[in-house]
């Protein structure tokens, strides 16, 4: 259907499914840069506002400019190698240019000090904003479901129902 601009629009149904898979490159982005130890690269996927939630035992990390710093000791001087696997993505619209999701991650880490290779299944819960440069991570909460060997012990649960 063509605008009054003159510009053909999509139909809402497919914007949103067109949002949904730029969201998912968003979350497929993270890992990439985080598995290559790009920590500016990962900031840059977040809104200027954002929050980051690692769990009880890392402080929640507020505001772009403050992410790159606050991860890169853990990929240059804890992890020798990572890599971050994204499925099962789960994304509701909060209007046109806001969103929720919960993505499934499982994660390896080999740790610089030779501890046991790390392993993490979980759930990044998001809140996602667009804006004029495409989708950005709002609100980012790691909830963990299991680890083995994980250099932390205390993590957000996923909220499984007994």
């Amino acid at each position: 259907m063509e605008g009054s601009d003159g510009i053909t629009e999509l139909p809402a149904e497919m914007e949103w499914l067109l949002a949904r898979e730029e969201i998912a490159a968003l979350l497929h982005r993270y890992a990439w840069h985080f598995d290559r130890n790009e920590p500016e690269q990962i900031a840059e996927l977040f809104a200027e506002d954002a929050i980051i939630d690692y769990g009880p035992e890392f402080p929640p990390i507020r505001g772009r400019s403050r992410i790159a710093g606050a991860i890169r000791p853990g990929l240059q001087e804890r992890f020798a190698a990572t890599s971050h696997h994204i499925s099962n993505l789960l994304v509701v619209p909060a209007g046109s240019h806001r969103a929720t999701g919960t993505a499934y991650v499982y994660a390896w880490h080999r740790y610089r000090d030779g501890s046991p290779d790390g392993y993490l299944w979980g759930q990044y819960r998001c809140g996602f904003v667009r804006d004029v440069e495409g989708w950005r991570i709002q609100e980012m909460v790691l909830a963990v479901a299991g680890t083995v060997d994980f250099h932390r012990a205390a993590m957000h649960p996923i909220g499984r129902r007994e």
